[in-house]
């Protein structure tokens, strides 16, 4: 399992890659969620803790000297992001955790149209890429953890 994704991981572009740290935020956001349903206060905060050492990730690697107004709104979604899941952890909250799924999903869903207008064939069909999107994030190229844990390092 482990070499299939570092593979994938290592040929994906620094927009796809996006894409994954959004993905492995909310299949966290979502473990803490179920964890609220067991009562499992250990289980939430590792999966919040996850979820926040993402966060933590993306924003440290805006790029506010290139991204100009859009990374300035994505660093404002990351602080909003961090909010909705420290208060959903702090009480508890399985509809605050889903409300905050639900937002991460939309920037996912946003991110993922990105990827697709600046694949090879998104960039013949609309004529021109979008490098101020992907020009937020400094850095490309990810692996999967010496443990086999599912998660994305970026190279500034």
């Amino acid at each position: 399992m482990g070499g299939y994704r570092e593979c994938a991981l290592e040929a994906a572009s620094g927009v796809e890659l996006i894409v994954a740290l959004y993905d492995g935020m909310i299949r966290f956001l979502r473990q803490a969620s179920d964890a609220v349903d067991r009562q499992d206060v250990s289980a939430r905060r590792i999966a919040v803790k996850r979820a926040f050492d993402i966060i933590i990730h993306l924003q440290a690697r805006l790029r506010m000297d290139i991204g100009g107004r859009p990374a300035q709104a994505l660093g404002e979604f990351y602080v909003s992001t961090f909010a909705q899941i420290l208060q959903a952890s702090q009480a508890a909250s399985r509809p605050k955790f889903e409300h905050a799924i639900e937002c991460v999903r939309n920037m996912r869903d946003a991110w993922k149209q990105v990827a697709r207008d600046v694949s090879p064939e998104g960039i013949a069909r609309a004529g021109t890429a979008t490098p101020e999107l992907t020009g937020l994030v400094a850095g490309d190229g990810g692996a999967v953890s010496e443990d086999g844990e599912e998660s994305v390092r970026w190279l500034a």
